[in-house]
């Protein structure tokens, strides 16, 4: 029996964002032994801190992990470190590091959007900002009107649309401030004190802009996990133009022509056992508006009464009307991700 080790973090959840009970336990991880168990896979549970770099060869050995969302990012941080290191001494970790940086990262995530050969996943652009001062030297063209977005933060919390460059500049201080008044004491200290001495920047909190996709009033949420397709229709909020996080939601059979399609190819180009799209669409082009690797919410899957799959031809999409368990479709995509990739 092949062993998978599992990484907890340190309230012991192998958590996710799935409306567990009780509220943020996390997976069930008893159910979770039992599934990947019917796969001939043995699940060996292990801490984060329990890894030890230095005294031992983790060289093809496979981890699953998931992120977090805690204040401030602090311990996702942690995260990081173990699993960047994980991946440097040879581990198989699921998914690679790079699609945790891009959790919480909308940066990141434009830059695996940048990067990916795709063409169709493109006609969104951003660009990216480390400071207001970046933003003020920026001498290339600005979409007006546009989208600002922060780099963290979900349902679209810290999504704003601007129809100018003046009124954009201040979203950007509004969202971007970072005050910590001991330290702005500190460094203006240093400017008295040292003639010609350049400040550090009140903003830094890392942003990015994007074009306006005119005319949308949905998307939809798509959740991946291996073969099946799970998709929630999302209407946008009156006199807003954000459907993440709007509660207006419903469970539709009719899909527009093509975006299960559309789903597909961005996923493949990923090599992944699941993901997670929002995708718009203005009635002739597709637009990937966002996506995440791990720790995305799952209501979309847990409460949908059916899936969509492709047939056995591949020529055509099936709608399968059934009612399926988390840690169960979890199970499977692992599985069959590590089966066609031959791990």
């Amino acid at each position: 029996m092949k062993k998978i080790y599992f990484l907890l973090d340190y309230l012991d959840r192998f958590s996710s964002k799935y409306p567990s009970k009780p509220y943020r336990s996390g997976m069930n991880k008893n159910l979770l032994i039992s599934e990947f168990k019917k796969y001939n896979y043995e699940i060996i549970y292990l801490h984060y801190t329990d890894i030890d770099f230095r005294n031992k060869n983790y060289e093809g050995v496979i981890f699953l992990y998931t992120s977090s969302e805690d204040n401030e990012l602090y311990y996702k941080s942690f995260i990081e470190d173990i699993i960047l290191g994980l991946e440097l001494k040879g581990a198989i970790v699921i998914p690679s590091y790079k699609f945790l940086r891009a959790h919480h990262n909308k940066v990141f995530m434009e830059i695996l959007r940048d990067t990916n050969d795709l063409t169709v996943v493109k006609n969104i652009e951003s660009q990216h900002f480390g400071t207001l001062e970046d933003f003020d030297r920026y001498n290339k063209k600005i979409p007006i009107p546009g989208v600002f977005k922060t780099s963290s933060g979900s349902t679209s919390s810290g999504v704003r649309k601007y129809k100018s460059k003046n009124e954009l500049r201040k979203i950007i201080k509004k969202h971007t401030r970072t005050k910590d008044l001991n330290y702005e004491f500190r460094d203006l200290a240093r400017s008295i004190r040292h003639n010609g001495y350049k400040k550090e920047s009140l903003f830094r909190k890392k942003f990015l802009i994007q074009n306006l996709i005119q005319g949308l009033d949905r998307d939809w949420k798509i959740l991946i996990f291996g073969e099946k397709y799970f998709v929630l229709e999302r209407s946008v909020r009156k006199n807003d133009f954000r459907a993440s996080g709007s509660g207006i939601f419903e469970f539709k059979k009719e899909l527009p022509d093509g975006i299960l399609n559309y789903a597909m190819r961005f996923f493949k180009t990923l090599n992944l056992p699941f993901l997670s799209l929002d995708v718009a669409y203005d009635g002739s082009s597709y637009y990937l508006i966002e996506f995440q690797t791990l720790y995305f919410g799952t209501v979309t899957l847990v409460n949908s009464p059916f899936y969509f799959k492709l047939d056995d031809d591949n020529s055509k999409w099936l709608c399968i009307d059934d009612k399926t368990i988390f840690e169960k479709e979890f199970t499977i995509s692992v599985c069959q991700y590590l089966e066609s990739n031959a791990i």
